[in-house]
């Protein structure tokens, strides 16, 4: 009896571990597939990747959207500001949060972004990281750092303080 209760612990730990394993994997697809998204421009594949209630912050502290709002964003910057967007020395990390404020399934990618824009085809290279939560194999909420001091700069924006003037 000893050897059957241990036999059937190892099995449920098993296959715990590979449940937790799969699903990892698959949140990993899933926003590698979100990423491939935004490099083709492709935001029919985006929105269908954004689950209805979607929040997405940053790189402000201020700056919140929904994914209506996401996509317009998407398509407005298609069309008028963006030539091509290329993701290199992109990585991925999972983590499940098991309980707080933030439970849940996250996947973090970071990665070397290079935009090109059309109207001068000026090209800026920043460092992004992107956060992302997932529920029923959707992105529902997600995290976005970079500096946006940075990609003024490299486009030939000077800041001045006013203090100076």
């Amino acid at each position: 009896m000893k050897k059957l209760f241990l036999t059937l612990l190892v099995f449920v730990l098993i296959i715990s571990c590979t449940n937790q394993n799969t699903s990892i994997k698959e949140n990993e697809a899933l926003v590698n597939k979100y990423v491939e998204a935004v490099e083709n421009i492709d935001t029919t594949t985006m929105e269908s990747l954004l689950a209805d209630n979607y929040e997405g912050f940053g790189p402000s502290s201020n700056d919140k959207i929904d994914k209506k709002g996401a996509l317009t964003s998407w398509k407005e910057n298609v069309e008028n500001l963006y030539e091509s967007i290329h993701y290199s020395k992109s990585r991925i990390m999972s983590v499940n949060v098991p309980d707080g404020e933030n439970k849940g399934e996250w996947v973090s990618n970071w990665a070397e972004l290079k935009i090109v824009y059309k109207k001068d085809k000026k090209e800026v290279t920043i460092w992004t990281n992107t956060v992302y939560q997932i529920e029923n194999n959707k992105i529902i909420k997600s995290y976005t750092f970079y500096n946006e001091a940075d990609v003024l700069e490299q486009l030939g924006y000077v800041f001045i303080n006013p203090n100076d003037l």
